[in-house]
């Protein structure tokens, strides 16, 4: 069968009244976010930084390189992230074959009386049967792209969890680190003052030194060995958080970490030749903002057109084969149409309410991918100071370290040869110990600032 001819006629005489009239307009589905011309904080190394891409790399531990691999492997977020990005690769697949024609195949046989032949037969029936709605206001192409820039959202979104993970793995690394350095520092701190203590009950022995006085170094070795044993409990705990984090069997992690010791983070570990549109363009969340915007845009665009008339063209094939006393007779049938034109009168404001609500949430996504643009400046920002900060600072937190270990050794001399007192010994010490131990703090502090930069800055990924 085909359809009518003066129908068809005019249908195409009224078809570019129609599309002029009905033309979707959807909000734009780029919008202005822009950064600051430059950064107001300082840059350290004067801008000359190491490359992103191979930032765990260049830490030149390969231990930590390991952990973060394995964590990536093992993560929840990742996993989830992955899910959410075949998700997405399914609904791009899905919104590209509504673009087309959809054919279906069918079969049947069957046997009784036929009433066409007046005798009992059997039948046996093949056929293709199409449907094809024709994209008239571009809603199912609007569908695609909204698809489409999901799609590149969710891939941007699991390179973010790569990152987020990598970071977390690298804080807790060097938290583990410091802790490990701080014990050792502790481990000494209470073999010094154990020693002092049994020199401190020789000389009272021999009555040169005073009850009192040895009382104090019993105390202080004391203080010392329990604060030694604090600390061992505090980087169990860092070494069991790395654990959780990473998989990584316990027992076959310590003496790895005993056999690779601690490094000293390189003085460049990023290279950021621009500021700040390259280290907007690679954050995955910003990315993923500015791609669901235009997503928003375009549900916009199918919302508009499911307000207007719908066409849709159908057609079919089929082979039949008739047998009847030992009589075969084939047939074969096809048709092009009903081309059908939909027309929406009346549905209570539905539509207008679904395209009203797409609208709101284009809105949305605009408002949140401003947010999350100004958010991006202020985390590099935020880093960069902490960066500056703890650079401002190495120097002469090195040199303090230096200076009281230096006058501590002193001390203990002179207290040694009697010409000081063991309460200016202790307090000798204890500033020396303060100083060393401030000293490895603000080395963590320095590496997590870094690690603060490589997640602000993207981890290095460019889309």
């Amino acid at each position: 069968m085909t359809p009518d001819t003066s129908a068809l006629r005019w249908l195409a005489a009224c078809l570019p009244l129609a599309l002029a009239a009905c033309a979707t307009t959807p909000p734009p589905s780029r919008i202005a976010a822009p950064p600051p011309a430059a950064w107001q904080a300082p840059l350290p190394h004067q801008g000359s930084l190491a490359s992103l891409t191979q930032w765990w790399a260049q830490w030149g531990d390969p231990l930590l390189v390991d952990l973060i691999r394995e964590a990536q492997d093992l993560s929840p977020s990742v996993a989830q992230a992955r899910s959410r990005l075949v998700q997405a690769q399914a609904a791009r697949s899905a919104s590209r074959a509504a673009l087309g024609p959809a054919l279906d195949g069918q079969a049947s046989a069957s046997r009784g009386f036929n009433e066409q032949i007046g005798a009992v037969a059997g039948t046996a029936q093949a056929g293709l049967q199409a449907q094809w709605e024709i994209d008239l206001w571009g809603g199912n192409a609007a569908a695609d792209t909204a698809a489409r820039e999901r799609l590149a959202g969710a891939q941007a979104l699991w390179h973010e969890a790569r990152v987020s993970v990598a970071a977390e793995v690298a804080l807790q690394y060097s938290s583990l680190r410091t802790c490990l350095q701080q014990q050792e520092i502790a481990e000494r701190d209470a073999q010094s003052r154990a020693e002092t203590a049994r020199l401190s009950e020789l000389s009272e022995r021999s009555g040169f030194t005073a009850p009192a006085t040895h009382a104090l170094a019993r105390a202080s070795a004391a203080e010392a060995v329990a604060r030694a044993a604090q600390q061992r409990m505090q980087c169990a705990v860092e070494l069991k958080t790395l654990v959780a984090l990473t998989g990584r069997d316990e027992a076959a992690l310590r003496p790895q970490l005993s056999a690779s010791p601690a490094q000293p983070a390189p003085e460049a570990l990023f290279t950021i030749a621009r500021l700040p549109a390259q280290v907007l363009a690679q954050r995955p969340d910003v990315y993923q903002a500015e791609r669901e915007v235009a997503a928003a845009s375009a549900d916009v665009g199918q919302a508009q057109a499911q307000r207007y008339p719908r066409l849709g063209l159908s057609g079919a094939i089929g082979a039949a084969r008739v047998r009847t006393g030992g009589t075969t007779t084939d047939l074969s049938t096809w048709s092009i149409g009903p081309l059908a034109l939909s027309v929406p009168l009346f549905d209570g404001g539905r539509r207008a309410a679904q395209e009203e609500a797409a609208r709101a949430r284009y809105d949305e996504a605009a408002a949140l991918y401003r947010a999350r643009v100004r958010l991006a400046v202020s985390e590099v920002e935020q880093a960069l100071v902490r960066l500056h900060s703890s650079a401002e600072r190495n120097d002469s937190a090195r040199t303090a370290a230096e200076g009281y270990r230096a006058s501590f050794a002193a001390t203990e001399a002179r207290w040694r040869a009697g010409m000081a007192s063991l309460v200016e010994l202790e307090d000798a010490r204890r500033t020396a110990l303060a100083a060393q131990n401030a000293l490895t703090a603000l080395q963590h502090e320095r590496t997590a600032a870094w690690v603060a930069l490589y997640r602000a800055a993207g981890g290095g990924w460019e889309r």
